[in-house]
């Protein structure tokens, strides 16, 4: 598992496998949850600030 935040885009990519081979995607509250058939791969975070632990 590896993750990268883009600062300038507030988002924030977590990567399960290597290549991903994605057919299928899910958005659901600023999170877009990336599949390979029924295998979760990656997800990516819009907005990555907002789901901060630290609220300040």
């Amino acid at each position: 598992m590896w993750m990268t935040y883009d600062e300038d885009v507030d988002v924030l990519y977590i990567n399960f496998r290597k290549p991903q081979k994605v057919n299928d995607s899910i958005y659901e509250d600023n999170i877009i949850y990336h599949y390979a058939d029924k295998t979760l791969v990656g997800i990516t975070v819009l907005n990555a600030s907002l789901f901060s632990a630290n609220p300040n």
